[in-house]
């Protein structure tokens, strides 16, 4: 009955991990949840005043299929102001969310035969989405010792004729590892001359802890020719139930495709939320980041500290996002297997490394109050030294 497209593809691991947990809540069970990817903020007031407003002067009919002009214009205003990036109207476009704008633009460039890469670990949609499309996946393995970063000699070596498109994500979802403006300027020469697409996914831009963040296609005129950047306010400005993401390229073509396909799939995102949106992307909400910004920066100071002093864990400190991904390595190599026994017998909901491509390694986010996060943490070093005995 069901396509063979659709049968390929998995349940997102995280997902999975966030339901068990709260079936297990839902039975009475003292359960500490670090696996979803969202804020534990609220959405900052002036931008649930901004869309209060929409609904009371009735703005809730039908928009344009790729946003309303103001809205469009506060994403190019706010990619231009904070990174350095000249888009028209025409090379925007809103989306349902990061998920939905990755969606269009893998169903617009990607068929049977072209080859995406991924750096691993990877954030779990893009193989699933790759691969419902007809695309195969590439995968680069990065580890602890390159910082979770691949280097212009793998991609060199992973080029193909049939490369399609490479995959950069910065923040990282699931390592919080970030491109520096020297590393993207190199990955971006070794590209120079061939027509891969880069999908930048930069959703969890302004929380950034080390450092600076810079676009992927702000680094070269080649790059921003050939660079979609991806982006959203459900990270930063916590509007992750919204549904409010965007894609900007210098490519009309791929832009008006992934509008054509829109118009017959979703139309318009919600008016509502366009309207919250242009209140979040010129800056109205700008102390609201910085004090999530702010408070995530000291949990993952804390949860660091107490992880790299459990004996048989490590973790690197991210520079950015709100993820942990703790080698496990010398306590295990079956995360799947470590993250249920965790959940099982100590109440503590991780999610498990293969699941983003990478053995051996879980990973923690740490959008949750201190409280719960030393609780956990202690936790799962009681797990841990049942193992090692």
């Amino acid at each position: 009955m069901l396509t063979d497209r659709v049968n390929t593809l998995s349940e997102s691991i995280t997902i999975a991990i966030s339901t068990l947990a709260q079936e297990l809540k839902a039975q009475g069970k003292d359960i500490i949840s670090f696996s979803a990817g969202e804020p534990d903020f609220d959405t900052p007031q002036v931008i649930k005043d901004a869309a209060i407003r929409a609904i009371n002067e009735g703005f809730t009919k039908y928009t344009a299929v790729d946003g309303i002009p103001a809205l469009k214009s506060a994403i190019a205003l706010k990619l231009k102001r904070d990174n350095g990036l000249e888009y028209k109207a025409n090379q925007i476009i809103a989306n349902n969310g990061a998920k939905h704008s990755l969606y269009n633009l893998f169903a617009c460039t990607i068929q049977a035969g072209d080859e995406v890469i991924i750096p691993a670990p990877y954030w779990v949609t893009y193989p699933e989405l790759v691969q419902y499309c007809g695309g195969t996946v590439i995968e680069i393995m990065t580890d602890d010792a390159s910082g979770f970063k691949i280097t212009p000699e793998q991609l060199k070596n992973a080029l193909t004729p049939k490369t399609k498109m490479l995959i950069l994500t910065s923040p990282s979802n699931p390592t919080g590892a970030v491109y520096t403006r020297a590393e993207l300027t190199a990955l971006g020469k070794v590209l120079e001359g061939t027509d891969v697409i880069v999908a930048s996914d930069e959703m969890y831009e302004k929380l950034i802890y080390d450092g600076e963040f810079t676009s992927a296609a702000a680094v070269s005129d080649d790059m921003f020719k050939r660079t979609v950047t991806i982006n959203g306010l459900s990270k930063s400005v916590a509007m992750t139930g919204w549904r409010f993401g965007y894609m900007a390229a210098a490519n009309t073509e791929i832009i008006q495709a992934t509008k054509k396909l829109q118009s017959q799939s979703t139309s318009n995102i919600n008016s509502i939320t366009q309207k919250a949106a242009i209140v979040g992307l010129n800056g109205e909400a700008d102390a609201d980041i910085e004090t999530m910004r702010q408070a995530f920066m000291a949990r993952r100071d804390e949860a660091v500290h107490l992880f790299n002093d459990v004996d048989g864990l490590s973790v690197l400190s991210p520079n950015g996002a709100f993820y942990l991904f703790v080698n496990i390595k010398k306590i295990s190599n079956d995360s799947m297997t470590f993250c249920k026994e965790l959940l099982e017998e100590q109440g503590v909901a991780v999610v498990p490394g293969i699941g983003f491509g990478s053995e051996g390694y879980f990973r923690f986010s740490f959008a949750t109050d201190i409280d719960s996060i030393r609780t956990g943490i202690k936790r799962i070093a009681t797990f841990v030294a049942t193992k090692k005995q």
